[in-house]
């Protein structure tokens, strides 16, 4: 049934409007219920008693609280489904006369079918839901839970009840969603090496939420192997669960309890109709951003963009490979709804029309209906959503890149237009961003060593928090860690022989802090050989906090001798690096120069040091570029003592070029101003050293840490074996 054109807005504005404001109240009508005990409560209440009981020690209580907490959010988003499911038919009569009626009449009929499905709603979720359940939550608690954080303490409690099986899979569901998470990390370690718990153990609890990403890594791997038949399928099925996830999130967004709007102050004008409108286009944002939140993986800070549009650009290539030439029509129509005058797409759709020849009815095949449902809803809410921007003062990011420009009202379509071209300025040109690092250091500091001479400041290598210092070694020293490394090497640490993770053309051998001091009290390698590789650590850690000025403490976050060797007869016509340009803390995209902080890089590194042992190798230079990855700023050649510091962040690409003679040895080490995020094995071979009598040169404990207290996501909450603390430790990501 179709509805009259020139009322399909004001419908769709009626009908949220409504909708939220008996959504502000949905518990008032209630609250005289008797059998409120029966009803679901609070889930937020439910975990807050959880976590007391966890912090009281009462680990079964905590257990069952948690556990309920979870149960019970579920169990609402079903109640909300069902309810919504239920009342569809209600106010249908009332419906029914809006083709038919003009003016007021129409009016009065579309207010009487909103109505009736609004308090269908309310009387649904009321017999199921308390009036406190029903409520919204807080933003805090909705982070909680969407950073999985009741996990984090249920694998805690479940640990101390020695129930470790549903202990490892807890971890495992946290750890999906944190997976740069270092002490969760080494917890399902230990979880692995437990008698009883076999791999099968670790399962995510959550995964019925994430089925999308599971068949998007399916139909990628797919495709990948030139497997056209089952990529199509994965990408269909990718397709039609993203869609049934959106509308999912955009279905709660509607029925849920919505926050009153903000109180713009005394000063403001906003009277009833305006908080009214305010909060219906509250409602409408909540629905758009669902493309947002369907879009960003678990463990990610940044969504996919263009993620549905994606998805049917391979599935249209997957299909006509695979020879489902209709099919190929179908989905890359369905993909012109998005970017109709997209040149490669057109020339695509030429070439399968071509290729099916006489077949009149594939001509005539028409965009997928549930692609036209999914941007016809769309659009209606954008046209909205801008109306509140143009008129009453609305605050609203577009989430989605293929918003046509006729959604945008004149009035402001000039102001839009020129933010989206100075936003794509500023990614082509990415300049600006380059010049900014906000890592709080500052070069130009004291070096506090005799004998450490200042080589290289930010202006000689063209760049910011950048340094080289000489004379941090003697020849001995680099002497006595070389021949540590020759020894750990030639007894097997690991990574004996290896090829190196970024080059076929070279080998590898690596050795810890804590691995020497093992190897020194079985007595393969010198005992002052390994302390002298802890004390560097502290050396290069007392220079850079002076010279970068830390205005926080430093701490040690992870400490790597590594060697690299090149393969003899394996270095003609080479074009590739020893180690391709990165960024330490963040993932870099070359292609549009941006930088996402967020897993799986380590996000908590803030300063990066090499200290190299030798010079005699060809190649093996650390350099510096801009953002592209390409244009080099600056090269440091390595020597005997020399330091290279810097700051962690996306001003400081770097990479290593290749070796291509001979082998190249240098201490690898990050620093973090987190005390957290330090390095539990160099603690572990501190306590190795202590139980013999040996003094340790240590002085984290003379600095100040300034993120002492305890973080929102429970970073702590990790159990501790009996026989001394947990080992976290990092990747091997050497310099």
């Amino acid at each position: 049934m179709a509805l009259h054109a020139q009322h399909l807005t004001a419908y769709v504005a009626r009908y949220y409007l409504i909708l939220a404001l008996i959504n502000i109240t949905v518990g008032a009508s209630l609250s005289g219920s008797s059998n409120v005990l029966s009803l679901l409560q609070p889930y937020d209440f439910l975990y807050y008693s959880g976590v007391r009981a966890y912090y009281g020690g009462e680990w079964a209580k905590a257990a069952e609280l948690l556990e309920k907490s979870i149960t019970t959010k579920e169990t609402l988003l079903k109640v909300r489904r069902q309810c919504y499911d239920d009342c569809a038919a209600s106010g249908t009569a009332a419906l029914s006369k809006l083709d038919s009626e003009e003016g007021n009449t129409w009016d009065q009929w579309a207010l009487d079918w909103i109505q009736q499905r609004a308090e269908c709603l309310r009387f649904c979720i009321g017999q199921s839901v308390s009036p406190t359940g029903q409520l919204p939550v807080s933003t805090d608690i909705e982070y909680e839970f969407d950073t999985r954080n009741p996990y984090n303490f249920l694998q805690v409690t479940y640990y101390k009840l020695e129930k470790v099986k549903k202990a490892a899979s807890a971890a495992h569901t946290y750890f999906v969603a944190n997976p740069s998470h270092l002490e969760m990390r080494n917890n399902i370690e230990k979880y692995r090496r437990m008698e009883g718990v076999s791999e099968e153990d670790f399962q995510d609890r959550e995964i019925e939420k994430e089925k999308h990403w599971v068949l998007y890594d399916a139909a990628v791997h797919h495709e990948a192997s030139s497997d056209w038949l089952r990529a199509a399928e994965k990408w269909k099925a990718c397709v039609n669960q993203t869609l049934l996830q959106t509308d999912e999130c955009r279905l709660q967004c509607e029925v849920a309890a919505q926050r009153l709007p903000v109180d713009r102050g005394v000063d403001s004008v906003d009277g009833v109709f305006e908080k009214a409108a305010a909060l219906s286009l509250s409602l409408l944002s909540c629905r758009q951003f669902c493309v947002t939140e369907v879009a960003t993986r678990p463990g990610r800070i940044s969504a996919q963009e263009d993620f549905l549009p994606t998805q049917l650009e391979h599935l249209h290539i997957a299909q006509f490979k695979a020879g489902d030439f209709t099919g190929a029509v179908q989905t890359l129509r369905s993909f012109l709804l998005f970017y109709p005058s997209d040149k490669d797409s057109l020339d695509n759709l030429q070439l399968y029309l071509e290729t099916l020849g006489g077949d009149k009815d594939s001509h005539d095949t028409q965009p997928a209906q549930e692609i036209v449902r999914y941007i016809s809803e769309s659009l209606e809410e954008k046209k909205l959503l801008y109306f509140g921007v143009e008129n009453l003062d609305f605050s609203f990011t577009d989430p989605d890149l293929w918003t046509p420009e006729d959604v945008v009202p004149e009035s402001i379509r000039d102001a839009w237009r020129a933010e989206k071209e100075k936003l794509s300025e500023k990614i082509e040109d990415g300049n600006q961003l380059e010049e900014v690092d906000d890592s709080g250091f500052f070069a130009g500091g004291a070096v506090p060593q005799v004998g450490v001479t200042l080589t290289m400041d930010d202006e000689a290598l063209n760049g910011t928090n950048r340094v080289v210092l000489d004379g941090v070694m003697t020849e001995a020293e680099c002497g006595s860690i070389l021949q540590l490394a020759s020894v750990a090497a030639s007894v097997g640490d690991g990574y004996r022989g290896r090829r190196s993770p970024h080059t076929p053309h070279e080998t590898f051998e690596g050795l810890t802090v804590l691995r020497a001091v093992k190897l020194s009290q079985e007595g393969l390698v010198n005992q002052s050989d390994a302390r002298l590789l802890h004390e560097l650590g502290e050396r290069v850690k007392t220079l850079l906090h002076s010279y970068f000025r830390s205005p926080s403490g430093l701490f040690i976050s992870f400490t790597h001798l590594v060697c690299r060797s090149a393969v003899t007869g394996d270095q003609e016509g080479r074009l590739d690096l020893s180690h391709p340009v990165h960024v330490d803390n963040c993932l870099l995209e070359p292609e549009t120069k941006q930088c996402w902080r967020e897993p799986p890089a380590f996000t908590h590194r803030d300063l990066s040091a090499i200290l190299y042992l030798n010079d005699n190798f060809d190649g093996g230079e650390a350099f510096f570029t801009k953002r592209d990855a390409k244009t080099v700023t600056a090269q440091v050649k390595p020597s005997c003592g020399r330091l290279l510091g810097f700051s962690s962040g996306p001003v400081n690409p770097h990479g290593v070029r290749a070796v291509t003679r001979g082998r190249r040895c240098a201490l690898a080490l990050w620093f973090t101003k987190e005390k957290i995020y330090r390095d539990m094995e160099r603690e572990e071979a501190e306590a190795l050293w202590a139980a013999n009598g040996q003094e340790v040169l240590k002085k984290d404990e003379e600095e100040t840490d300034g993120s002492a207290a305890a973080s929102r996501n429970a970073r702590s909450h990790a159990p501790k074996e009996k026989r001394g603390r947990g080992r976290v430790t990092e990747g091997k990501d050497e310099l």
